[in-house]
């Protein structure tokens, strides 16, 4: 029958919430280049080229928010995927590897899936490549295979993988069992004994045993997933899962679901330098340091501090006199953190969303599939954005009822249509969208158009825009009526008594979602 081909399945589905206020759902940790000049992301689609076996383009796996972002840095690198299959829910990773399989299934049943992690990192890459072979020779024997990770330590965030028996001369091990995140002396004790790996999710399945596996002890995902798969849609490039059906799978991990009930499993531990990066210490780990143990990113200075990561995103940024700290800022969040405690760093983004503030989940800088833009300044009835457009992208032919907009050229070419009219501006130029104009903005330069724009009105929420034509399929949106009559009322009483909005329902509007366009 020969080799079977592989097929490497990359979830992207993570938010990384313990990495806040980089990390937010709408923007997570594997979409941004925290360790090298590429992403996590780009970093994992890349991880496999050039090793001793060969692989298939990759099946990406995430959310509705990423999907053109995800498509947009894998062109970058120039990576065609196979499929990018979007979940319009999470239910955990058997859903997602269960849907993955079944893709590959009806081209290849005999094919082999690599799932993996999208939001790890892999020091060395060689020797991941390398584990493959055995991972494979197993697999090829009709194994469920987790790779596992050589421990360094008696780590107490991770689970743990016994080895058994060996299966034959493939390097593979049978698993004895699993031990879900022990304590560190329980840690400690597996590392004095010996035979165990850590569990870093990643695996390797022959995709129809693992179906029938999975069938055998959760039908219900099995059928699930086939049938939201058979209800989805071709949208674009992207494959498009039911929502409705979706949403009814039972949300189950593959270890639970599968790895831990089979008798089929299998381990090959590996050295491969794997970071899961789930915390700031651990992303400080994986940076250069200086002589007191500092890892210093952007326009930070630190005075007679120690074992402390400061990174900024925005402003200068200055520590003096601390030690083991976490310091983030961004253009609008700040975090400080001891670093022992920078696990619970999630307990901060949940206080944010029962207080319902956006930056739990979203950043100033929102991506499109145009480019992004970024909120500057905001108050009573006016907002202030920058707007980046890619090369020959355009953004939506689209109306507000409610503002108006100036738009100032900084860099670059912008076509614009303007009621009947359509014209270029260039650098130092401008224009004026009266609300309720049909408008469409357009870049159709090869370098990136930069532009500022001020949007005035009774109501400058993002909710406020009607699309009349895109081209990225997205739906047509309409403003809020509740919110905009509201916002309307406001103003009315507050123009009638001459107030001026204090600072805090300023800060209130300002948390308005950073929707639209």
């Amino acid at each position: 029958m020969g080799v079977p081909r592989i097929y490497p399945v990359i979830l992207s589905g993570g938010s990384g919430s313990r990495l806040w206020p980089l990390s937010r759902e709408d923007f997570p940790k594997q979409l941004q280049a925290l360790a090298t000049e590429k992403t996590l992301l780009q970093e994992t689609a890349l991880r496999l080229k050039g090793g001793p076996v060969s692989v298939a383009a990759p099946i990406i796996v995430c959310n509705e928010a990423h999907r053109f972002i995800v498509a947009e840095q894998l062109r970058a690198i120039g990576v065609e995927p196979k499929a990018v299959i979007i979940e319009p829910v999470g239910r955990n990773t058997a859903p997602a590897i269960a849907v993955a399989a079944q893709v590959i299934a009806r081209e290849d049943p005999n094919g082999v899936m690599l799932s993996m992690a999208s939001d790890h990192i892999v020091r060395k890459p060689e020797a991941h490549r390398a584990g493959l072979v055995p991972a494979l020779a197993a697999a090829s024997g009709g194994r469920l295979v987790s790779i596992g990770i050589t421990p360094t330590g008696p780590d107490p965030r991770f689970g743990y993988i016994k080895r058994g028996a060996p299966i034959g001369d493939t390097g593979a091990h049978a698993i004895a069992r699993f031990v879900e995140k022990p304590s560190v002396e329980v840690a400690t004790g597996f590392l004095r004994d010996g035979g165990y790996a850590w569990n870093a999710s990643i695996f390797m399945f022959p995709v129809g045993v693992f179906l029938d596996e999975l069938a055998r002890f959760e039908p219900a995902i099995v059928a699930g997933c086939r049938a939201a798969l058979d209800k989805g849609q071709s949208d674009l490039f992207f494959t498009r899962l039911d929502a409705d059906t979706f949403a009814k799978v039972p949300s189950r991990s593959v270890d639970h679901a599968v790895m831990e009930k089979t008798d089929k499993a299998a381990v090959v531990p590996v050295d491969m330098g794997w970071s899961d990066v789930g915390s700031w210490s651990a992303l400080h780990a994986e940076h250069d340091q200086d002589n007191a143990g500092n890892t210093l990113i952007g326009d930070v200075v630190a005075i007679d501090s120690a074992e402390t990561y400061v990174r900024s995103e925005k402003q200068l940024t200055t520590v003096l006199g601390v030690k083991n700290l976490a310091v983030v800022v961004t253009p609008d969040a700040v975090l400080i953190a001891d670093k022992a405690r920078d696990q619970d760093v999630k307990l901060i983004v949940d206080r944010l969303k029962s207080d319902k503030r956006v930056e739990a989940t979203q950043q100033a800088r929102t991506y499109r599939p145009w480019g992004w833009f970024q909120t500057m300044d905001e108050g009573y009835r006016f907002k202030v954005k920058r707007l980046v457009v890619k090369p020959g992208a355009k953004l939506s032919l689209q109306k507000h009822w409610h503002r108006s907009e100036h738009w100032v050229v900084v860099t670059g070419a912008a076509e614009v249509t303007c009621g009947k009219k359509t014209f270029v501006l260039h650098e130092n130029e401008s224009t004026f969208i009266p609300a309720g104009t049909v408008h469409r903005l357009a870049n159709p330069g090869r370098v990136e158009l930069h532009m500022i724009e001020v949007q005035s009105g009774e109501y400058v929420g993002e909710d406020d825009i009607v699309r009349l034509v895109d081209d990225y399929g997205r739906g047509g949106g309409t403003p809020a009526p509740r919110r905009v009559k509201a916002a309307k009322a406001k103003g009315k009483t507050r123009r009638k008594a001459g107030a001026v909005p204090s600072a805090r329902r300023t800060a209130r509007r300002g948390r308005t979602r950073r929707r639209g366009r």
